[in-house]
This record gives structure tokens, sequence and C-alpha cells, in this order.
């Protein structure tokens, strides 16, 4: 592919997900805006707090960054943060060995230049019915190669099999326009990724994940990675719009808080976009933002 294409192409790509971003902000806000009932109806809507974040080179030079927009102690949001961020430069060795082993990419180390975009968005909820969540799309290009990758995932603490059903189907749904094959693809690839060994068990009842999207079509798959983005508002917000209102015990709250500590230890221990955030230099707050903001373990 020409240089100057691929330019367009990062360009497009980092556009979009400031877009998908604005579009979450905006109705999560709303969702606050819109709690008038329930325990916590008489506090401040939640807002967004919105700050810059910047990744420095191993020279000291501008590395690119992004944003970072954290709400806390909403009516209906307890913590939820959505991040993007655009970055470049040169990968580490840890970071280039672990790239060139996990995707055979040759030449790392000859030319280890990078270019990266994406969004990362995690919810904690303030109710224990209501499901956390987790979504994330991505960009990533080397002189070797360029892919797209991420997904979206459902982390309930209390589990409704209705719930679960509505989040896969209307993945499905945004997904099968592109191939039937895709949506069984990714939710068996987000079971597998989304599982926490040392528990023997899954961190939620999944979603759809992908890595490595690259058919050579850069239209098609980023066509693919922006219906995976669409996918989301009307995945969740109705999970949440259900749930919201259910009362709770204190009970509820510990098994929340319980179930808060398999997320964190998930995220600490395999995540690999953790690793690679901070492996990379990039601003340690925005890549830990995924932690919720209290958890328990028994």
């Amino acid at each position: 592919m020409a240089a100057d294409e691929m330019i367009e192409h990062k360009a497009q790509a980092s556009a979009w997900f400031r877009t998908l971003r604005d579009d979450i902000v905006q109705a999560f806000e709303n969702i606050e805006n819109t709690q008038t009932s329930g325990p916590l109806s008489d506090q401040p809507a939640g807002t967004f707090e919105v700050s810059e974040t910047k990744r420095t080179g191993d020279a000291g030079e501008d590395a690119g960054g992004g944003l970072m927009s954290v709400m806390r102690g909403g009516r209906v949001f307890e913590k939820v943060g959505v991040n993007i961020s655009t970055v470049y430069g040169t990968l580490g060795e840890r970071a280039q060995g672990a790239m060139a082993a996990r995707k055979g990419i040759p030449g790392m180390k000859d030319d280890p230049r990078f270019w990266a975009a994406g969004i990362s968005l995690v919810a904690h909820m303030q109710n224990p019915h209501a499901p956390a969540v987790h979504m994330n799309t991505r960009m990533f290009w080397t002189p070797h190669a360029w892919w797209f990758g991420g997904g979206s995932d459902l982390n309930p603490c209390i589990e409704y099999d209705e719930d679960t059903a509505h989040f896969h189907c209307t993945q499905k749904a945004w997904l099968d326009p592109h191939g039937e094959e895709h949506y069984p693809k990714l939710k068996e690839w987000a079971d597998e990724y989304f599982y926490v060994p040392h528990r023997g068990r899954a961190r939620g009842v999944g979603g759809i994940f992908m890595d490595d999207l690259c058919t050579g079509d850069w239209a098609s798959d980023f066509t693919l990675t922006q219906d995976i983005g669409r996918a989301f508002l009307p995945a969740y917000v109705p999970l949440v719009e259900k749930r919201r209102n259910t009362d709770w015990d204190d009970g509820d709250k510990d098994t929340q808080l319980i179930h808060r500590g398999l997320y964190a230890e998930y995220n600490l221990v395999y995540d690999r976009g953790t690793k690679f955030g901070l492996e990379t230099g990039h601003d340690a707050n925005a890549v830990l933002m995924s932690l919720p903001p209290v958890a328990k373990w028994t």
C-alpha cells in the first residue's frame, strides 16, 4: 500500500474512534441526566471529566496522546472511562519481541516504528444488577504489517440470561452483514481471550473479540471494525435502562465487589492491552482506567 494512502487511512481511523467516543459519552451522560428515581437520584448527575494524555518517546520526544474521559460517582455509573489515543514512535525491545513472537512479524528489530489508534471503554455500575462492560477497537501499523482488533464483552456480577442473549444477538446482527462466519468466530475468540486460568472461569458472559484482522482490503476491515463499535450502544444501553432501578441489598453489593476482584485480576495479570500500554510508555492512569473504584476478595 502506498505511503500516502496509509497516511489517509490512519487519519480516517483516528477520526472514527473520536466520533465513537463522542457518541458514547453523550449517551452515558443522557442516562445520568434521566435517572430521576432510585436511591441515588437526589445526587448530582455524573459528568465526564476530560483530560489530555501524552506519550513521551524514549528520547523525550512527543509520541502522541489522546483524551481520557472519566465519570466517577454518578447516579448510574460508579466509574466509567472512555479513552481514545493516537500514539506513535518506536517499540522498545520488550514490546518488539512480544509483538514479533505473537504475530509472527519479521523485521521488527531492524525497523521498530509503530503507530496505533483506538478507543477503550470500561463501565462499572452503581446498581449490582446493572452489568459492567468493556469495549475497545483499534488499528495498529508497523512498516511490516497493519491490522485491526477489539470487541466488547459483558461482565455482570448478577447474571440474567435475557440480558446475555440481547447483548450477543445485537452483536450478531451487526456482524452478519459482513459474513455470517464472523459472529461465531469472534464469540469463540472472546470466550478464550477473557478466560481467567487461575480461577478456572470466564471473567463475564462473553461477547466478541478479534485481533490481527488484515484481509488486505483495508476499507472492508475498517468497516467491520466500525460496526463492532456501532453495535456497542444498542447492545448495552437497553440493559442499563432495564436494570438501573432494580432494588438491591448489601448481599448484592458484596457479590458485585467480589466479581470486581475477578475483573481486576484479569486486567492486571492477563490483559494484553494493559501490558502493551505500560510497556510502550503511555499514560499509566489512562492504561489503568479499567480498574474498578472498589473491589473485594474473600
